[in-house]
């Protein structure tokens, strides 16, 4: 199987073993030239929410794809859930970093307007904005075959941020902090701690003290990842490795 394709509307056409369900559209012609899909090849098709059905191809054109339905799974979504904050940032840092996280198995996303991010949106690059991340983690669920599409939200500021800290756990990445990512018992002591994690990664600059004192003084907590100071790029997806390890989905 070369790949997941998506279909939004899966789970209220037919769709269970024995079924055909159809591609059309841009999906459909990703599918027959991109990847060269091929009458016989087994693939998937899901909607981005849990629900994949495996099959065969039994029509493949560049404006239609049609799956023999062999095999439905609903997959439960992992928890707790993790959300990544991501600063705004020059060129397309924040956009590598989402692309990862997104193979690494995030579960939303959220863009923040940081104060020392280079990058602004600002009036219609908002939601032009958004809506690129949007289709950056759609496309990154496909590539990775993972059954969730993380949520993008809309653009946060840091006051926003802090308003959100109420019932989650946020983990905040400050290369300052004496706490170790690794040393974070994520899921409580005795493994019941379920509230979602969110992880909060700055711009280039850093997080601003302004800033690290706003959200610390909502209940944030700050946290460290090894001696060097990695990239916003990086810092995101490399802390999600040490979470999911920690949770033991890895």
């Amino acid at each position: 199987m070369s790949s997941l394709f998506l279909r939004d509307d899966l789970a209220v056409v037919p769709h269970d073993v024995g079924d055909v369900v159809a591609l059309d559209g841009d999906e459909a012609r990703h599918a027959a030239t991109v990847n060269r899909m091929r009458v016989g090849e087994h693939t998937a098709i899901g909607d981005g929410r849990g629900l994949v059905v495996r099959g065969i191809v039994v029509k493949a054109e560049a404006r239609e794809l049609e799956l023999l339905v062999d095999a439905v799974d609903v997959h439960p979504e992992p928890a707790p859930l993790i959300t990544l904050v991501q600063a705004l940032a020059k060129g397309d840092r924040d956009e590598l970093a989402i692309q990862a996280a997104t193979e690494l198995g995030v579960g939303a996303v959220v863009p923040w307007q940081a104060e020392r991010s280079v990058s602004r949106w600002t009036g219609p690059k908002e939601q032009k904005g958004v809506e690129r991340w949007r289709s950056i983690v759609r496309e990154a669920a496909k590539q990775s075959i993972r059954p969730f599409v993380p949520v993008v939200g809309d653009l946060e500021s840091t006051k926003e941020l802090a308003e959100r800290v109420t019932g989650v756990r946020m983990l905040v990445l400050e290369p300052s902090a004496e706490t170790r990512l690794t040393e974070v018992d994520v899921a409580g002591a005795y493994g019941d701690d379920s509230r979602p994690i969110v992880l909060v990664v700055g711009p280039e600059g850093g997080i601003s003290p302004r800033e690290l004192e706003l959200l610390t003084e909502a209940g944030a907590e700050t946290v460290r990842l090894g001696p060097e100071v990695l990239r916003t790029s990086t810092a995101g997806p490399a802390a999600l490795a040490v979470l999911n390890v920690l949770l033991e989905r890895w």
